[in-house]
């Protein structure tokens, strides 16, 4: 798994791909914060900083995931990859952390934009906000690459592979504000039931809402557990 892992994260910095995505989220989350933060002059506005920068994942992650499956079949490397040693749930784990792994390097580097509340915001800045937040984005990104992994080996285009990740992160995301507008109750209730959005909102208020985590890994697990049915069905076809 670390020999795969490895190789994945290697990959990000020998070609311009992390770069792209490390210079996009920075200057994403740095916008974002002026606009929301900054501007406003208020701690207060934090909420709607993390809110919007989970809402840019629609934008962002695909580029960390686009290439992790989709790339193996442009190169014809897939089948060296499937064939070897290496199991392909301990495959499809190594690819999924090299794209989490480059994601917090981002991510991490984002929460300097999180200094000047003590400073210049009005207000004191609600700890509790801030930590809950911050958990919900690492999780609904986690949440969103295994999503991404999935679509990659999918198809070999990895132009393809980030509109199909798009798509899904932007069902996720916005199922809640569409379902204003649905009559059925029963329908209502189900994708409710999906909306990341509400989930992540309990977070931003600083209510740490475990039903909320284990929804966020469970649609993790079930993105990466499928992916690696994919390439069981593909190695015995």
């Amino acid at each position: 798994m670390m020999a795969v892992y490895k190789r994945e994260m290697r990959s990000y910095f020998v070609s311009p791909i992390g770069y792209i995505f490390l210079a996009i989220f920075l200057a994403v989350s740095g916008v974002i914060f002026s606009v929301t933060v900054l501007q406003a002059g208020s701690s207060g506005s934090v909420s709607d900083y993390f809110t919007y920068m989970m809402m840019s994942f629609c934008i962002v992650l695909p580029l960390l995931t686009m290439k992790l499956f989709a790339d193996e079949k442009r190169q014809r490397t897939e089948v060296l990859l499937i064939t070897s040693p290496v199991s392909l749930t301990s495959m499809v784990a190594a690819k999924f952390f090299a794209a989490l792994s480059v994601f917090l390097v981002g991510f991490v580097c984002t929460l300097i934009n999180l200094i000047p509340l003590y400073y210049y915001a009005s207000g004191t800045p609600d700890t509790g906000t801030i930590v809950g937040s911050l958990l919900g984005l690492v999780l609904i990104a986690a949440a969103f690459i295994a999503a991404g992994v999935m679509v990659s080996a999918l198809t070999e285009s990895q132009l393809v592979a980030a509109l199909g990740t798009m798509l899904i992160i932007f069902f996720f995301v916005f199922v809640s504000i569409f379902n204003f507008s649905i009559d059925s109750y029963v329908l209502r209730s189900v994708l409710s039931w999906f909306s990341m959005l509400d989930r992540f909102a309990l977070l931003t208020i600083g209510r740490f809402d475990v039903s909320a985590i284990v929804y966020f890994i469970s649609v993790c697990f079930v993105f990466l557990f499928v992916t690696v049915r994919i390439y069981e069905k593909r190695r015995w076809s």
